[in-house]
């Protein structure tokens, strides 16, 4: 029985040496049809493009600089042939059996349209760290029809999933529109509109920890929740979702607002009255406000 092809999109800028280390966790995968396509950000110099050369079936590809990883993966959707696309940071890694684990159960659970999984994590030196990302408390909180416990509490690794293509088309685009924190977040959180989850409880990736990643810096998702909403409405306004799912996902970025109050305290309280007006009359909200205050 052949192999369905994947496609793997990775964005890049201004970090080869990551890059390379990223290559060689795809090329060793235990599953052997892939095609990678790498979307250079607009890196200065050629360096990229020579070590891309080294590697059979990868198309690579240079734009300028658009300052996020967002137009990149477009670019890269666009470009991928495969009936399953993944996208994988620039510095991350994958364990070998990664694509063929995921493979095998999206061909055996035609209702599943996505698979992830958490994540180890390594040092910018490729140390195995102790610290684990992702991993849920129970694992239904992760599987299965997602929406309303996702929405507003967690997020995929964005290294993790393998989606079909056709979920791919369903969702659209990353938003480009977003600024550079959190714009995935928002996308899985399309995702879930779209399709169920399918989690396995192991961890299929390495997630580089270093003092360039984006979630170090968490003043710079003080409006993630107000793209979020955005979604939500737009969802509901198309009659996706019914109302009373409508009420509990407002509630849940209330929640996830409200407990940015001491990274900003006047952005996050202008933000809640733009999510629901009425957001100070609720007990959980006001609740969650006064422990991150006193904490």
């Amino acid at each position: 029985m052949s192999q369905p092809l994947v496609s793997v999109i990775i964005p890049t800028y201004k970090r080869t040496h990551f890059l390379k280390e990223t290559l060689n966790s795809i090329v060793i995968q235990t599953y052997s049809n892939i095609e990678i396509i790498v979307v250079d950000d607009g890196t200065p110099g050629d360096e990229n493009e020579k070590l891309c050369s080294e590697y059979k079936n990868l198309s690579y590809i240079k734009i300028d600089n658009s300052g996020s990883p967002c137009k990149p993966r477009n670019i890269g959707i666009n470009n991928a042939k495969g009936t399953y696309i993944a996208f994988v940071d620039d510095d991350d890694l994958w364990l070998p059996n990664k694509i063929e684990t995921q493979v095998e159960i999206l061909d055996k659970n035609k209702d599943f349209g996505l698979v992830h999984s958490y994540c180890s994590t390594i040092d910018g030196e490729g140390k195995q760290l102790e610290k684990i990302i992702g991993k849920p408390g129970h694992t239904n909180v992760k599987h299965g029809d997602v929406l309303t416990k996702m929405i507003g509490n967690w997020t995929i690794m964005s290294s993790t999933p393998l989606i079909r293509k056709e979920i791919v088309k369903d969702v659209g685009y990353f938003n480009e529109i977003m600024p550079h924190a959190g714009e995935d977040v928002e996308y899985w959180s399309r995702c879930a509109f779209h399709t169920k989850f399918y989690y396995i409880d192991a961890p299929l990736v390495r997630y580089r920890q270093h003092e360039n990643n984006v979630s170090n810096h968490q003043e710079k998702y003080i409006f993630l929740p107000l793209y979020l909403f955005d979604v939500v409405k737009r969802y509901y306004n198309k009659e996706t979702i019914k109302k009373d799912v409508y009420k509990k996902l407002m509630l849940n970025l209330c929640l996830m607002q409200s407990k940015m109050i001491k990274i900003n305290f006047w952005k996050t309280i202008g933000n809640m009255f733009k999510i629901n007006p009425f957001w100070f009359v609720n007990f959980r909200v006001q609740k969650t406000i006064i422990k991150k205050l006193i904490t």
